[in-house]
């Protein structure tokens, strides 16, 4: 991920990318409120510029992150953050359904996890069937949003949120990308679904007891035992004629 990265920072195009991207994190973490926030990947850039929770943290599998660990094992407790944002982390990881199994565990119930990824039904998608996967940002999975969804319903996310952006087509100049300006105005309005990629935010819900309560109408049928009978006897009220 380190090479994409540095694409990201450093070429034309994924300097427009960054721009959208850090207008869509900024305002689905601006309300996230809690004890412990994390960022996973690019640790070069800020994604929780704009959330108030105290403790922040970046991983990442190497320097400059706070902490240099696998996305598929953090190395924090169970249920212990209460945000938790993954720019691209899934695009760019071996075993993406595991970084997401991983996310759930550390996350508190009603935490708040952020992602981004690469929409593979979109120009970016078609430039990437034409030209082949190298190099990045081309290299990585694309996974759909359909997908990420499924993910999300069986490790109990619900999704809460999402935005799409870079409906341009991904030219790799800045004057082109220019010229093609109107496509963002207009894309959130025809053709969302299209765009070069896709944030969206899902909620930790607690998965609820089922209580097993007594039969009580059942227990009601059988009839009421009198203090005082046995468990193999129990006493019942006869009444009798008296006859003098």
């Amino acid at each position: 991920m380190d090479a994409f990265s540095q694409w990201l920072t450093a070429s034309e195009l994924g300097q427009y990318l960054l721009a959208r991207e850090l207008a869509f994190f900024d305002g689905a973490v601006a309300d996230a409120f809690g004890y412990h926030a994390l960022q996973i990947g690019l640790p070069q850039v800020d994604f929780l510029r704009e959330n108030r929770i105290p403790w922040q943290c970046r991983t990442a599998a190497s320097k400059p992150a706070d902490v240099v660990c696998d996305g598929e094992l953090l190395p924090f407790a169970t249920r212990s953050l209460d945000l938790l944002v993954m720019p691209h982390v899934l695009d760019f990881c071996e075993h993406p359904h595991q970084v997401l199994r991983e996310a759930e565990r550390v996350l508190m119930p009603e935490g708040r996890l952020v992602l981004t990824g690469f929409n593979p039904v979109s120009l970016w998608g078609a430039r990437r069937a034409l030209q082949g996967r190298f190099p990045e940002p081309w290299n990585g999975n694309f996974l759909s949003l359909v997908r990420i969804k499924d993910w999300f319903a069986l490790l109990g996310l619900e999704p809460s949120g999402g935005a799409f952006m870079g409906y341009a087509p991904p030219f790799n100049r800045s004057d082109w990308l220019d010229s093609f300006r109107f496509m963002e105005a207009a894309g959130d309005r025809w053709w969302p679904l299209a765009a070069g990629v896709y944030g969206i935010e899902a909620i930790k819900r607690q998965r609820s007891m089922r209580l097993i309560t007594p039969n009580w109408k059942q227990q009601a049928a059988s009839g009421l035992v009198v203090a005082g009978g046995s468990d193999h006897q129990p006493v019942s009220r006869q009444h009798t004629d008296e006859t003098t």
